[in-house]
């Protein structure tokens, strides 16, 4: 079995439908109207492991959506869904010890605590031995060029910094599985080319399968066999 398996997955999400104003909210309260809106269609997929694999769409496409069903973040409306051999909805907690997850526009770490102590709160959160730890840090510094800001806190870095920051994070545990959902998303090009060749290290050296989802062609061409 592929490590990444769905089989005709689906989400769909009920919208309230209001008209405007307080006599719009009064009439919904009364009759309500709602609309069923499907972010999803049957979806088949199969990844290997160590595979990298980007999965491309228009924004609104529900790439984003697949992502968190893979998670475990959403529950799936209909189909079947296996990651590692986990249902990941049914077993968060087992899915959640397995994968990283970076999503551009949200971060995973602490806002008001320096960085590098949201590092050890993880490695708690995820049990990760004394020397896999360390040695995992030592190198993502030294990869990501963390070095100027490890010691601050999170509401204090650029951008790109906290990027890196969160890719270190999302790696921390060395899972098998790694989603990015748009990961170089407002970066300059050399801290995309930093990230890339971090995650083309990962992958390599530890097999790690990589799912992507982006909007860079540059990202895919670099990264992805398909």
């Amino acid at each position: 079995m592929s490590i990444i398996e769905a089989r005709g997955l689906t989400k769909s999400f009920v919208q309230a439908v209001k008209e405007p104003g307080l006599k719009g909210a009064l009439k919904h309260l009364v009759t309500p109207r709602n609309i069923t809106k499907v972010a999803v269609h049957p979806l088949d997929l199969s990844i290997e492991t160590g595979e990298t694999v980007a999965y491309v769409g228009p924004n609104g496409a529900g790439k984003s959506t697949t992502i968190k069903m893979l998670s475990g973040i959403l529950k799936p409306s209909g189909g079947s869904i296996s990651v590692n051999g986990i249902n990941p909805y049914k077993k968060r907690m087992e899915n959640a010890a397995q994968i990283g997850a970076v999503f551009g526009q949200r971060t995973q770490l602490w806002w008001d605590i320096p960085i590098v102590e949201s590092f050890s709160l993880l490695k708690d959160i995820y049990q990760i031995p004394d020397p896999v730890y360390r040695n995992n840090l030592e190198q993502f510094i030294e990869l990501l060029g963390m070095n100027e800001f490890i010691h601050l806190s999170a509401r204090k870095l650029s951008l790109g910094q906290r990027m890196r920051a969160d890719l270190a994070a999302a790696l921390l545990h060395n899972p098998p599985i790694v989603y990015l959902d748009e990961p170089t998303i407002g970066l300059d090009v050399s801290v995309k080319q930093k990230i890339r060749e971090f995650i083309k290290k990962i992958n390599q050296e530890q097999q790690t399968t990589v799912m992507l989802t982006t909007h860079d062609l540059g990202d895919i061409e670099d990264l992805c066999k398909r």
